[in-house]
């Protein structure tokens, strides 16, 4: 099956990503909704929402925002439990690292889940905070990678 990568430009596409961190980070994750619904969670010139629809069905999501010095904050990345372990995770980071590219960011910098740091690390990342921290009540870690040269 082909995944899709979709630039979220309407609001049923921003509702379908929504639905998606709402099954992940609030059903399954225990994040309460009012920490994870925010100020981003619109369409807008500051703010990329990204879906990676595979066989007609929306798998996986994530949201890309400005962050300091040319760099991109990848945030709110979810792929739905039947998805995981597919590749889809890989997928959808890829084409957010190539639209940050694409807006001339040379950074991507994200907080992943302690759980997730390998995961991330594969993929190029690089841990920058010398401890986890709490965000909303799960442990992170603040990693970094270029997008220069790739």
């Amino acid at each position: 099956m082909a995944a899709v990568i979709v630039r979220v430009q309407t609001q049923n596409q921003l509702e379908e990503c929504l639905n998606i961190r709402k099954e992940v980070f609030v059903e399954e994750q225990q994040v309460p909704l009012e920490l994870e619904i925010d100020e981003y969670d619109r369409i807008g010139p500051d703010v990329h929402h990204v879906l990676v629809d595979v066989g007609d069905e929306y798998a996986a999501t994530g949201r890309m925002i400005y962050y300091h010095d040319n760099a991109a904050k990848m945030q709110r990345i979810a792929v739905r439990k039947s998805y995981r372990s597919h590749g889809i995770g890989k997928i959808l980071l890829i084409a957010m690292e190539e639209l940050a590219r694409e807006l001339g960011l040379t950074e991507s910098v994200l907080d992943a889940q302690c759980q997730a740091e390998p995961f991330y690390r594969k993929l190029g990342y690089e841990t920058i905070s010398t401890e986890p921290f709490d965000d909303a009540g799960i442990p992170h870690v603040r990693m970094v990678k270029s997008l220069r040269n790739v």
